[in-house]
């Protein structure tokens, strides 16, 4: 049973979205993914946030560009966290999504990436889900750890090679 929904309103936000189930993926969480466009099928849209809780999901994560209603009402109707992803857009650059997914009204909370910040997403989501899951908090624990050896591994490369033939 997924523990995590993904959903994006377009195909064109695969590239990101699809950054976040590798992340989820990595970590050993199950999710499911899903395109549905909240302004062009409101039926099916109500339909998936209305039953996302009996399906199992303890978090959605949702991507959203340009009116970005998609998280919002994701959040009105499930009543667990949801994760916004703003997406860039070609004509403000993401921060039309950014301001529509952060400026929610009080009582319908969306926690808010960066623009197409999908791992940043699913790492949110695995961490929510890890404060009841140890061996999941252990993992993320492990992540956080190769991150601190990738930095280590590069500037002792940089250390041994200079700068100019880094």
């Amino acid at each position: 049973m997924p523990q995590v929904g993904i959903v994006m309103g377009s195909d064109s936000d695969m590239p990101v979205m699809s950054k976040a189930a590798d992340i989820l993926e990595q970590l050993g969480v199950s999710f499911d993914m899903r395109i549905i466009s909240a302004h062009r099928e409101p039926d099916e849209f109500f339909e998936y946030a209305r039953t996302a809780e009996e399906k199992g999901y303890k978090v959605i994560i949702a991507g959203a560009g340009m009116a970005a209603h998609l998280p919002g009402m994701c959040a009105a109707i499930f009543p667990m966290p949801v994760i916004g992803i703003p997406m860039h857009t070609t004509s403000l650059g993401g921060r039309d999504s950014l301001y529509s997914i952060v400026q929610m009204p009080s009582g319908i909370p969306v926690a808010t990436v960066a623009i197409n910040g999908g791992i940043n997403a699913g790492l949110l989501a695995a961490k929510i889900l890890a404060t009841s899951d140890p061996e999941l908090l252990t993992r993320l624990k492990d992540y956080s750890a190769s991150l601190k050896d990738a930095v280590i591994d590069k500037d002792k490369k940089l250390q041994e090679v200079g700068y100019k033939n880094y």
